[in-house]
Parts: C-alpha cells; structure tokens; sequence
C-alpha cells in the first residue's frame, strides 16, 4: 500500500530526519572550526634575538618581521624577537642558531662573511649599479637564494634563511674633518663591516669591524677618526652627532643591502607543511613595509640631523666614489681567485645587473631632475 505524503506518520518522519541533518551539519561545521582555535590559542613558540639594540629601526623592523609572521599564520606562530646581546653578542647571532642556542635571528646576511667570503656579496659588495630593491630582484628571479643557501652549505651552517628587507644606499660616513679628495682617507682609522672593510682598506685607510654600541664612544676617545654604520635614523639614535659633525652621504660600500631572517634548520623542518607555506610570502610582505617605513623615518632624521644637530651634511666627492669602484675590482679579482663559490655568486649578479639596469636606465626618467624643477631649494630653505 502506497502511504500518502501528507499522512501524519510521514510529516513525522520527515521532520525528524530533517533535524537530525540540521544538528550533524551544524555539529560537522562547529567541529572543523575548532582545531583552528585551538591551535591559536596554543601557537609554536619562538625565541630569536636580532643583531639590532632595542630601538633601532631594524630591531623594529625585525619585531614587524614577527608580527607578520604571527597575522599571517593566524596566531599559529609566535616569535619573540629579542635585542642584540640578550642571550649573544650580535655577531655571533649566526653560530647561536646554526647550533640551536636560538631558535632564529635577524641580521644582515654580509655580517657573516668571516664564515665565507660570499656571503659579503649579499649587500656589502660591488653593487653593479643596483639597489637593494634590484639586488633583491636577482635573489628572487635570478639564481641569487640558490647560492646563498650553497654559501650556508659550505660554511656548515644549520640554518634555513628568508631575505628581503631593503636597506637605502648608506651613508659613506661620520667624520670629525672635512673630507674632499680620496687623499684625505690615507691613515685615517676608521669603522665598516663586510666586504667594505676590505675596499676602504685599498683606499688607505686602516680599518675595523666592530659592535654598533662601541663605535661611537670609539670615536669620541679618538680611538676611531671616522665611521659608518646604516641610517639617519639609526645614526641619531646612536648619537654619532654628538661625536662628528661631518656627515658624507652616498657610498659604493654597501649601496643594496639587505636583511635576513634566519631559522635553526631543525626548528623550521619541524613546522607545519601549512607554515612553511606561509612564510615563503612573510619577506614580501615585509620588505614592502620596510621600504616604507624607511621613506617616512630616514627622511625626517635627514632632515632633523641638519637643522636640528647642526651636522654638514654633503655627498661623497666624486673622485672618492670612483676610487672606490677601482677598490672593488681589486677585492673581487683577489676572492674570486681564491675561492670559486665567490666567483660564482659575482657572474651570476654581473649577468642579472648587466640586463636588469640596462633596462632600468633606460626606461627610469631623472627622478633628480624633477625634484630640482618642483623643489629648487630643498627642504632646508
């Protein structure tokens, strides 16, 4: 016998069954969301340190770098950045993660040339013309992460790096005298790092590396004649104005460099595959707002040094500036003879910048130019 739709016994039915697959649905969709929140509330957590004091701009950006990271992964990641010299001094940040004393840091990758040379090519070397933004270009397009993970490799290092993070072309330097001809470098003593120490040191002068918060009581005793170390920003915070008041901007020594942020091997292969994934996008995101974050920062500091410090502000003369270039071909000539990893590294960024700045001075009108026409007379008038 056929039942009819409409009978009783049927409604019954059929209003039952509907609530059941209401309820499981609604039991099935509750279910899905709650590893999600448990995960956030429980997140893997890190602890890095950067080679950075507490209040420099790239200790910040670092701190950004996390915060990134933690957004992005939605809680699932969290990593406390802690200040140079918290559990290592900031120069050996690289042997402290490599052997899991830390769980990461950030840096700059040409710090650790004393482990392999080549890592003093991943900002602090010749440029080839190219700026950070365009050398960050060559690492992502043009064979640039490849080798540096080869670098780390060779120099036994447990580490899986993310680069990015421009850094604008740095100044020459603080001195206590006028410079104006490469002459006046002979002798004096003075403060870089990397690769630079090498090209200045073809210049004549006699240089060091040495820990940011040593260099500028260094210079006030008279132990150093000149300086250099990354911004406006940073150089105020430092308090080199206090100590020098001439302040040479422009400089082939470290014209593109850029940050690194670095995981102990181990603690990165033991993350989620869904992380992992995450990441690869993190230094994008970072980079962008470094950049900047750098434009509205260093400007003003630029600014603020002149009128407010009462510091010389100029550009490196060019005869200096051509010195340099002539330096660097000595200190590449010299590694890539030495050591075949360099050589390299130095091809495969001759390759990229001799196509990539062909087409960028070509196409690029005079940002110069247009500045002089709608600012004749700067900022400072």
């Amino acid at each position: 016998m056929k039942r009819d739709k409409s009978t009783p016994g049927t409604s019954a039915k059929t209003a039952t069954r509907r609530r059941f697959l209401s309820t499981s649905v609604a039991t099935s969709a509750a279910a899905l969301t709650f590893p999600m929140i448990a995960r956030a509330q429980t997140p893997i957590t890190l602890r890095f340190q950067s080679t950075w004091p507490q209040k420099f701009i790239y200790h910040e950006c670092a701190v950004d770098w996390c915060k990134k990271a933690f957004d992005l992964t939605g809680g699932r990641l969290k990593i406390d950045m802690l200040p140079a010299g918290a559990v290592v001094p900031g120069l050996q940040l690289v042997d402290a993660v490599s052997k899991g004393v830390l769980d990461g840091g950030h840096g700059i990758p040409a710090f650790w040339f004393g482990k392999n040379v080549a890592f003093g090519l991943y900002g602090a070397g010749p440029d080839f013309g190219m700026d950070a933004n365009q050398l960050m270009g060559w690492v992502e397009y043009g064979g640039g992460k490849q080798l540096f993970a080869e670098i780390q490799q060779a120099a036994r290092l447990d580490i899986v790096s993310y680069l990015g993070g421009p850094v604008p072309c740095e100044p020459m330097g603080w001195f206590k005298k006028e410079i104006k001809n490469p002459a006046d470098l002979k002798g004096l003593k003075f403060r870089t790092s990397g690769l630079a120490v090498e090209m200045f040191t073809a210049l004549g002068m006699s240089t060091v590396q040495m820990a940011p918060a040593d260099i500028v009581p260094a210079l006030d005793r008279g132990v150093l004649d000149g300086a250099e170390f990354a911004s406006a920003t940073d150089d105020r915070v430092m308090g080199f104005p206090d100590v020098a008041k001439f302040y040479l901007q422009q400089s082939y020594h470290m014209a593109n460099n850029f940050c690194e942020v670095m995981f102990n091997k181990a603690k990165h292969d033991a993350l989620p595959e869904e992380i992992k994934a995450i990441l690869k996008y993190v230094p994008h995101a970072a980079h962008s707002d470094m950049l900047w974050k750098s434009m509205h920062r260093m400007s003003q500091d630029f600014i603020d040094l002149q009128i407010k410090d009462k510091v010389k502000v100029y550009r490196t003369p060019k005869p200096i500036l051509d010195a340099q270039l002539k330096a660097w071909d000595t200190v590449v000539a010299k590694h890539s003879a030495e050591n075949p990893l360099f050589a390299k590294v130095i091809a495969s960024q001759k390759a990229w910048a001799k196509r990539v700045m062909f087409w960028h001075n070509n196409v690029q009108v005079s940002q110069t130019a247009a500045y002089s026409h709608y600012f004749p007379k700067g900022p400072l008038a």
